[in-house]
């Protein structure tokens, strides 16, 4: 008995209500390529990811916090920012110690080379940010923000 195809031929059987151009889902994950693509070409010479820059920042800001709490800022699973920290202790841009009151914990803080990289760095930050949405009036820019931050929320 021969095989039918299941595949299905254009149009045939399909839902043509249903674009997935116009899904937010595949919207958002093109953007989110595009804009992960503009930060590697700015942040090449500072061998830097997102997160670890994201990290960074957030020591900067907040001085010495916990491991768990930092990957809770930024967004992070506690073993995906252990691996975050990691890389960043081994390239002596932040530095961890066992909290004293409770030894278990381990509290992270920012070295001066850390500093001085996330400095460097900033304006770098601010063109990924510009490049990224060079196509959006400074209005779109504000609300395409806003709304992000509403749907993360």
């Amino acid at each position: 008995m021969p095989m039918q195809s299941t595949r299905v031929r254009r149009n045939e059987k399909a839902d043509a209500s249903y674009h997935l151009e116009s899904q937010v889902g595949f919207v958002l994950r093109r953007a989110h390529q595009r804009a992960s693509s503009i930060f590697a070409a700015h942040f090449q010479q500072a061998n830097l990811s997102p997160v670890q820059f994201a990290a960074l920042v957030k020591l900067r800001d907040l001085g010495q916090v916990s491991q768990n709490h930092l990957g809770r800022l930024i967004s992070m699973d506690p073993a995906t920012i252990m691996g975050v920290v990691n890389r960043l202790v081994q390239r002596k841009l932040a530095r961890r110690s066992a909290d004293p009151v409770d030894r278990r914990r381990a509290l992270i803080m920012i070295t001066s080379e850390g500093l001085r990289l996330v400095k460097e760095c900033e304006p770098l930050g601010h063109a990924v940010t510009k490049e990224t949405l060079r196509n959006l009036s400074l209005e779109e820019q504000q609300t395409l923000t806003e709304l992000l931050s509403r749907i993360a929320e």
